[in-house]
């Protein structure tokens, strides 16, 4: 089921808060566990069992830990949640991977290993991270094993964050597992918070996606170095709505049921260093991987050459994490590479560059990443680069011109999406929020209040519309 379909806008979340509000606490988180694995097997069906068993196996590893059995508890957590992940996410991708190999080295057998049917489950990668994450606090010490599995399985299954993040830690939210009070103030920061990112998915993210689609799907030589280029900067602000759209949902929802997830996003596209670009961007990720693996490693502390080997393994594992293929690893370690060059000096001589520069800079490094990241294959993605940078022949046959795509549409979206894609709506609500402290008057405040709430369902109304009129909606992160 997904946050912007009609089934879950107009059935499921108006039942269950209609249902959850009027409970009392003691009954919340078995309300809310019951909810969110409907909502989870709704679209995948007897899949949920994974979730279950992932979520099994990571409540008996912290009850081990805690009495005593701490190198059991853990390598029963490691080995059985990354066995999980390993069998239904990267079985093909190794087999795939060795048969290609033995087929470059001519050897014979390539042929009998065949593909299995295996079905990705949704949001594997997002709960099996969660899992590992409290384990590991409950075996350094840093919180207590929860000894309710009701409770525990809220925390991994909760339908908020259950198939696309954030990432939320054990220690975030315990405190409210425990005890959530729920109030009409915060369900309407939630309501708000839920509506741009529904907005930003539907009226913005999909958009984008319609013309990075048509032209990374289009054959080479159907288009020159200026289409590519829109190509890219389409699916540049399509991920980052699409994404961002989603957690903005994801902490609306949170704060609609009694809970504060941290921010995920904080304006990547503003960076102006590939470090400073991984400070801000799928935060909840970045964060996990710096504390559950890049330390653990060594981090900074050891030599400049096992620091920057630290950074590379996290990077590797970075790509993998977002998918079993070349593509993704590639794309990791791209990023890595930069890192490293950055760590090395780069870096600091960033720091002293105009501003504009080094926006530029992360932003043609990311832009250049993106396409491995979109590209259906590395071939593909070489040529797609290829053909931004001019080095593949002209097209005989113009079939995607530039100006078949730059419609009014098209262009009025494209220039909204720069701009909030940088802090100006968050400036804009600073000055709003100043603008009504300054208001003694109290009917002036209502109206101003007025307006903002109207301005909202505008918002929500004219992305319902373009929901019922638009059949393209899948988020890109479901399928990690």
């Amino acid at each position: 089921m997904l946050f912007s379909s009609a089934t879950f806008l107009f059935f499921f979340l108006p039942l269950f808060l209609l249902l959850y509000y009027p409970l009392p606490h003691r009954w919340r988180n078995a309300f809310l566990f019951g909810a969110s694995l409907i909502f989870y097997a709704w679209g995948e069906g007897p899949v949920v069992l994974i979730l279950l068993l992932s979520a099994f196996i990571n409540f008996a590893a912290g009850w081990l830990i805690e009495r005593g059995r701490r190198k059991a508890g853990l390598g029963l957590s490691l080995v059985g949640s990354l066995s999980l992940l390993f069998y239904y996410k990267y079985t093909n991708f190794l087999v795939d991977s060795v048969r290609g190999t033995i087929q470059v080295l001519g050897l014979s057998g390539a042929d009998s290993m065949q593909l299995a049917q295996i079905a990705l489950p949704i949001g594997i990668s997002f709960y099996t991270f969660q899992g590992i994450s409290y384990t590991l606090d409950v075996y350094w010490g840093r919180i207590r094993a929860n000894k309710s599995f009701l409770d525990f399985g809220t925390y991994v299954a909760m339908f908020p964050h259950q198939i696309a993040g954030p990432i939320v830690r054990y220690a975030d939210i315990a405190p409210e597992l425990a005890d959530r009070p729920v109030s009409i103030e915060k369900f309407g920061v939630g309501a708000e918070r839920f509506i741009i990112g529904l907005a930003k998915k539907i009226l913005l993210a999909n958009t984008f996606a319609s013309v990075a689609d048509t032209i990374f799907n289009a054959p080479s030589d159907s288009y020159t170095a200026a289409t590519a280029w829109l190509g890219i900067i389409a699916y540049t602000l399509q991920i980052y709505f699409d994404f961002s759209g989603y957690s903005d949902m994801a902490i609306g929802l949170g704060k609609m049921v009694g809970f504060d997830f941290k921010e995920n996003f904080n304006y990547p596209y503003i960076s102006r260093s590939i470090q400073d670009f991984w400070r801000r961007w799928h935060i909840s990720l970045s964060s996990w991987f710096r504390d559950y693996l890049y330390i653990p490693l060594g981090g900074n502390r050891a030599s400049k050459l096992r620091t920057y080997r630290n950074l590379l393994i996290v990077f590797f594992v970075t790509g993998l994490w977002h998918g079993a293929s070349w593509n993704f690893i590639i794309w990791g370690l791209y990023h890595g590479a930069f890192l490293l060059v950055e760590r090395a000096g780069l870096g600091k001589r960033l720091e002293r560059t105009w501003p504009p520069i080094a926006h530029a800079y992360t932003l043609l490094v990311v832009m250049i990443g993106w396409v491995f990241f979109r590209a259906a294959d590395l071939t593909s993605a070489i040529t797609y680069l290829q053909t931004m940078f001019g080095l593949t022949p002209a097209p005989v046959v113009m079939a995607y011109p530039l100006s078949y795509f730059l419609n009014a549409e098209v262009l009025a979206t494209l220039v909204l999406g720069i701009v909030l894609a940088t802090p100006v709506y968050h400036r804009f609500q600073q000055v709003w929020q100043r603008l009504q402290a300054r208001l003694v008057v109290s009917a002036a405040r209502y109206t101003l209040d007025l307006i903002y709430v109207m301005s909202l369902f505008g918002l929500f109304i004219m992305a319902v519309m373009y929901l019922a009129a638009d059949t393209y909606n899948p988020f890109i992160y479901f399928r990690f």
